[in-house]
């Protein structure tokens, strides 16, 4: 019988031990929580007809070869997890619905179970020492008593029970990974020391699996989760409606990511897990490992064919001149430019950095225990090393403070002399809607000619910048004579139809820029969409104030010859005084339209956009971490479009109404000598009225003066309003609608 019993603490029964686990079913985790006290967790009892044992002898024999039933248990699991057949089976089910066709059987193949069981495995042979102790201390003994089997197996009592109730819970339950990690984590929490210290070796041992896959990612930029159980994921499922949506310049962004996987993986292809993510690290440092195995991708796998230029649109025309081959992506563009199709992984990530990274995950695979302290100050260092590196490359390598003055000169206006000009070769061709098929190819021919009159041969990146005309759903039968022609009633009925139309045709002129490797991991379509709404409404705006300035030219010089005519004649001359007399009121609803389009225009070039263009620069000389220079970036893109109020839609569309009437109102003057319309001239005198004082009256309220646009918006407010003119107005004391003479020359 002394044999058979310490065959049973192995996990072996017989004619005196019985196993009754074949005729039960496996314990719930609640149930197995009252594993210890031979209820219902472990099977082994001793066989009934044992009439020669005491009672507390049975209770005692009963409790200790309950810890064979745990050992058998625990040694099954560890058995099972350890298998490397399952490895062998998992490399079939390695495709993203390997889960889905075999219906999560899968799912037991597990790197953190399997180290687990490692940990397992050594307690167990622990427990196997001890069980051989005992055995040769009985044989040794000349009289042998179950205290010493009691003595010798004590401290397994507060042990296998709790690893057993794991052990089931993991199983029951299917965890792994982060899970596993966090299971475990929560359970070193005891007052046991023993347990403690048991739970804390069998975490080390998932560490290793984590510290592996973390070296893999970090040091090599290789995710190496054949079951995935990390918690850095690849981007699966995404949504292909979404994608669908965005704009074409948008989807040959993404169709050109989708040629470079170390673009495409850079944007789109890997996330955080949260449910993988444990508790005990943060969503900060997460983001931080998320970083840098992105970055070392990028460093350690350089776009294999990269070049820094492609053709445009503009290569359609004007093919016969040098210059304009240069503008054109010609042969004489490509001498200037940097070309990364050479460079060397070596090159941009050292093999003493990627050794020192090593080393520090090194250090704190090999500790005892985990400090998250260190563990948070090792992966910054690493994220620090990372984004050194690739801001070295983006902006050192590749020139990013001359693609970003390239967007501020272009996208920006900054460079005012070329639009200027292209406006001026392009306003004829803009008095009429623009037509489907050619309206791109319309606009080409002024847009270079203004390029050869103002951009120099030195300006390499005006090679990068191409004008799209994108029309949606533009209708073309309404010309601007039709708009003249029409009717008082037509004008009311159709104002907010045809003429939108017809005068927001060109609204939709957009600007490309062609970025390439390694910019785009700056430059995302997302930016760059960012760009194109703000050079859409500051073209909408320098169109607007042009057209404000080239009408009073025109007018000023007919005005001219009618005086002239009056001094030659003054007797005949009765009919040109009268049209003097009642062109004056006109001429001072339009210097108030360019009053608030100038002052608009200068806050926002001047105000807004150098004032944040210098922080960007201070920002981009002083910081050398990529992801710094990221944020930074993100920011000035969102001040310039929360100062400019393009985040606010009621202005936005207050702003768009303005431009659109003073439009209308340059025209109908051009108009006057060939028979204006008196009523539509007063119908966009009021409307622009309107449109002014909502305008002003939502600018200085309270919902605006505590935002980041308060400091310049305070200086915008200030010239408009610099006699009280705008207030005045505001407050209703003119109700009419109409700038009467004496009140308008107060603005003045």
């Amino acid at each position: 019988m002394l044999h058979e019993f310490l065959l049973a603490l192995l996990g072996f029964t017989g004619d005196f031990v019985l196993d009754n686990s074949s005729a039960r079913r496996r314990p719930e985790p609640a149930e197995a929580g009252g594993a210890g006290d031979g209820d219902v967790g472990p099977a082994f009892r001793l066989a009934p007809d044992l009439t020669f044992l005491q009672p507390s002898e049975r209770s005692a024999i009963e409790r200790l070869i309950s810890l064979g039933f745990y050992y058998r248990e625990l040694n099954r699991f560890a058995t099972e997890s350890r298998d490397l057949s399952w490895i062998q089976s998992s490399v079939e089910v390695s495709s993203p619905n390997a889960d889905i066709t075999l219906n999560g059987k899968v799912r037991k193949g597990s790197a953190y179970r399997r180290a687990i069981a490692n940990g397992i495995a050594e307690i167990l042979s622990v427990y196997r020492s001890a069980v051989l102790q005992v055995e040769q201390n009985l044989l040794s003994d000349p009289l042998p008593i179950l205290a010493t089997v009691t003595h010798g197996l004590n401290k397994f009592e507060v042990l296998l029970p709790p690893l057993y109730e794991l052990v089931m819970e993991i199983e029951q339950k299917d965890i792994k990974g982060g899970q596993l990690l966090n299971l475990l984590h929560k359970r070193c929490h005891c007052g046991v020391p023993e347990l403690q210290s048991c739970i804390q070796r069998l975490l080390w041992h998932g560490h290793q699996v984590m510290f592996n896959q973390l070296t893999s990612w970090m040091v090599y930029g290789i995710l190496q989760d054949q079951y995935h159980e990390f918690f850095i994921r690849r981007q699966v499922d995404r949504d292909e409606g979404n994608e669908s949506a965005q704009s074409d310049v948008a989807d040959k962004f993404a169709q050109k990511l989708a040629k470079d996987t170390s673009l495409t993986s850079w944007h789109s292809g890997f996330h955080v897990s949260l449910d993988m993510l444990p508790e005990y690290i943060h969503m900060r440092v997460a983001e931080s490992i998320l970083f840098a195995g992105k970055a070392i991708r990028v460093l350690r796998n350089p776009s294999p064919g990269a070049t820094l230029l492609e053709p445009t649109n503009q290569s359609q025309t004007l093919k016969g001149s040098h210059r304009m081959q240069s503008f054109t992506g010609g042969p004489g563009a490509l001498k200037e430019l940097p070309n990364f199709s050479n460079i060397s992984a070596e090159e941009l990530l050292p093999q003493a950095e990627a050794d020192k990274v090593d080393a520090m995950l090194k250090q704190l695979k090999h500790a005892s225990e985990f400090h998250k302290r260190l563990f948070e100050s090792a992966v910054s260092s690493i994220r620090t090393i990372a984004a050194n590196h690739l801001w070295q490359l983006v902006v050192v390598r590749a020139d990013l403070n001359g693609h970003l003055k390239a967007l501020k000169d272009y996208f920006l206006l900054a460079k005012g002399d070329f639009f200027q000009c292209f406006l001026e070769e392009s306003r004829q061709l803009m008095r009429l809607p623009p037509r489907q098929s050619t309206a791109e190819a319309d606009l080409i021919v002024p847009f270079q000619l203004a390029a050869l009159k103002t951009i120099g041969d030195e300006d390499k990146y005006f090679t990068r910048v191409s004008l799209r005309m994108p029309l949606f759903g533009m209708k073309s039968s309404t010309s601007q004579k039709d708009l003249q022609k029409s009717n008082t009633s037509d004008l009311s009925l159709q104002g907010k139809a045809s003429s939108e139309l017809a005068l927001d045709g060109w609204h939709s002129i957009a600007l490309e820029y062609s970025v390439d490797w390694p910019l785009q991991l700056f430059f995302t379509p997302d930016v760059l969409s960012k760009y194109r709404k703000v050079f859409q409404y500051l073209i909408r705006l320098k169109r607007t104030q042009m057209e404000l300035e080239k009408s009073w030219t025109a007018v000023m010089h007919q005005d001219h010859v009618d005086f002239s005519d009056y001094c030659k004649d003054r007797k005949n001359s009765s009919a040109t005084q009268l049209r003097r007399l009642r062109t004056k009121p006109f001429w001072r609803v339009r210097e108030h339209m360019a009053f608030l389009i100038r002052n608009l225009q200068f806050y926002i070039q001047v105000d807004v956009i150098e004032s944040q263009w210098n922080v960007l620069q201070t920002h981009v000389q002083d910081s050398h971490d990529f992801t710094e220079l990221v944020t930074f970036h993100q920011d000035y893109l969102s001040a310039l479009i929360s100062q400019s109020f393009l985040d606010i839609g009621s202005v936005s569309r207050i702003l768009d109404s303005i431009m659109k009437l003073c439009l209308q109102f340059c025209w109908s003057i051009e108009q006057y000598e060939t028979g204006a319309n008196m009523f539509e001239i007063d119908h966009i005198t009021e409307e622009f009225n309107k449109k002014s004082n909502s305008l002003y009256t939502i600018l200085r309220s309270s919902r605006l003066a505590g935002s980041q646009r308060a400091p310049f918006l305070r200086q915008f407010l200030m010239r408009l309003n610099f006699n009280s003119f705008f207030e005045t107005t505001a407050r209703g004391v003119m109700n009419s609608g109409r700038l009467r003479p004496g009140t308008a020359s107060t603005q003045l």
